[in-house]
């Protein structure tokens, strides 16, 4: 039997594009400070994005990425596995990928892909899937020992948002990349994904590494919710800085600027 996800009474309105604007502007500034936090101490950070095709995770990575350094929050979303990896255990092809001092990796899916696509869509069997969901629990603890703070979300999405979603992507031209032929195998597949969603948080919703669940309906509040909840697992602080005081430019010193030929972009906007 299927999960029941609550879902919040519908908000009366939308949320305005200046509201939304200001709240992240906000939150991007404590990300910063996380950040800071992050380098000054070591800390490693791990979060894992799961959920539905078209539940909006990469939305959620794009906000929360975008105003920190590319070389502390990674991000990583790997390809298919090769023949060599296919035959190791399952989870090693994602441990180097793991934080080092000083780095928030973010995975745009992860191991979590046996629980879900691998097994909706006949690559692993059940077996397999639940002999993984049987272990990655003693996995993840080894990780948290060895001081990663782990978060896990997973994105909630109804299925009239997902369809309106997938179906534009069919048809904004800036958006077909993000359609692959398995979301559109995967599409039908609803239940089947009911199911072994309830089964992965069955087995591996743990004290130590518990699953967040999240509606993801609305872009905009979704976007929001994680990142300020992000921000309240991480325990860091504001790091002392030295003021920042921009020096005096160099003086020309007799210089002119050279009058060699150069190729202009064309200026029509």
């Amino acid at each position: 039997m299927d999960t029941v996800i609550e879902r919040p009474a519908e908000a009366s309105d939308k949320m305005s594009r200046k509201t939304y604007e200001r709240e992240l502007s906000n939150l991007h500034a404590e990300l910063v400070k996380m950040q800071e936090w992050a380098k000054a101490t070591g800390a490693k950070v791990c979060v894992l994005f799961e959920g539905r095709d078209g539940a909006g995770k990469g939305g959620v990575i794009k906000a929360m990425t975008e105003r920190v350094s590319p070389r502390v929050f990674r991000v990583v979303a790997l390809p298919p596995p090769s023949d060599r990896e296919k035959s190791q255990m399952y989870a090693q092809r994602y441990l180097p990928h793991l934080p080092a001092g000083g780095e928030v990796v973010i995975f745009d899916r992860s191991w979590y892909n046996r629980a879900g696509v691998e097994r909706v869509m006949g690559f692993c069997t059940n077996k397999q899937a639940r002999k993984f969901l049987e272990t990655i629990g003693g996995v993840e603890k080894a990780i948290i020992d060895s001081g990663v703070i782990l978060i896990k979300y997973w994105l909630e999405v109804s299925p009239e948002e997902q369809t309106r979603r997938i179906e534009q992507r069919i048809s904004d031209p800036r958006k077909i990349w993000k359609l692959s032929p398995m979301d559109l195998k995967s599409y039908n597949r609803w239940y089947d994904y009911s199911r072994a969603r309830d089964e992965m948080f069955a087995m591996s919703d743990t004290e130590w590494a518990p699953w967040f669940v999240i509606q993801s309906d609305d872009k905009k509040r979704t976007r929001l919710n994680i990142i300020s909840h992000l921000l309240s697992q991480v325990p860091y602080e504001a790091v002392e800085r030295e003021p920042i005081k921009l020096p005096k430019r160099q003086k020309p010193k007799g210089y002119t600027e050279a009058a060699y030929a150069r190729h202009r972009v064309p200026e029509v906007f």
